[in-house]
């Protein structure tokens, strides 16, 4: 009885030991893939569904910050404006965000291509990174067509952020030891630094042991 009781008790500990460092294993396997520059793994380890809206989220917040701090900019282009900038936004991330381009960008380690830039635009624009006087002046001469100002004023950030991120794939340095933590018996994060760049990757558990990334706090 005692040697049941005592084979019960180690299979408990066993099975609790690889509850909770599952996804210390998964943080391994990630960041030897992305060492391996496999971009295949890293694009599976992901829940688009979850990714892709959660992306959206912080952008399309960013940009209501900044357009409350220019009620100039929202009065000129009105309601218009603020829709074409999420739909911009939103359409960029899906571009991204989806598995071809995930493999891509980590098997070539951050060369960017067309929507890549795109997203890296959308970033740059909610960010404030945008020429203000440019902006008025392009809402005011095209009224109208605020779908035009959008596309030239992103135009303008890819074209602009397409040498930020050449740079900072080819000079940007990554994290050796990422900082690994629970954020719930079901959250899981990994923050460093990729390419120079401060990301925090939320994973959440799906299952006993399996873990998806399924947000990435952006700088």
């Amino acid at each position: 009885m005692k040697k049941l009781t005592s084979l019960v008790i180690l299979l408990l500990l066993i099975i609790g030991v690889v509850f909770v460092g599952s996804p210390y294993y998964k943080a391994y396997q990630l960041k030897e893939a992305y060492d391996a520059k496999n971009g295949a793994a890293i694009a599976d380890a992901i829940d688009y569904d979850q990714l892709q809206p959660n992306i959206s989220r912080q952008l399309t917040d960013k940009m209501d910050n900044i357009l409350d701090q220019y009620p100039m900019v929202t009065q000129l282009g009105g309601p218009a404006l603020t829709q074409a900038a999420d739909d911009f936004i939103v359409n960029s991330v899906k571009g991204a965000v989806q598995p071809d381009n995930i493999e891509q960008l980590i098997t070539t380690q951050g060369q960017a291509n067309t929507a890549t830039k795109q997203l890296a635009a959308a970033w740059a624009i909610a960010s404030n990174q945008v020429n203000l006087q440019n902006l008025i002046q392009d809402v005011i001469t095209q009224r109208g067509n605020i779908d035009g100002v959008i596309q030239k004023q992103m135009q303008i950030m890819m074209d602009k952020q397409a040498e930020v991120l050449e740079q900072q794939a080819a000079q940007g340095n990554d994290t050796d030891k990422p900082t690994l933590s629970y954020c719930g018996i079901n959250c899981f994060t990994i923050s460093g630094q990729v390419k120079g760049y401060p990301l925090t990757i939320e994973m959440q558990r799906q299952g006993f042991v399996n873990w998806k990334i399924v947000n990435i706090v952006l700088p």
